[in-house]
């Protein structure tokens, strides 16, 4: 592969940012709002989880102890 001069490469790296859509200040907000409800929702689900295994695994253990 040919090797590209620096400046070529400096050239090539920003027509290619060039071409990067961003996204609007709305769309990062809802997105980062959706991020933390989904993130939140999984903490709940987990905790219940894991409260559910532990009354069903002291249940188990308190009758054979």
């Amino acid at each position: 592969m040919a090797r590209t001069n620096p400046l070529q490469f400096i050239q090539q790296v920003r027509s290619e940012v060039a071409k990067v859509v961003w996204p609007t200040r709305r769309e990062v907000l809802l997105t980062t709002v959706m991020v933390f409800i989904m993130a939140s929702l999984t903490a709940v689900f987990f905790a219940l989880v894991d409260l559910v295994i532990r009354s069903g695994l002291t249940g188990v253990l308190n009758l054979f102890g």
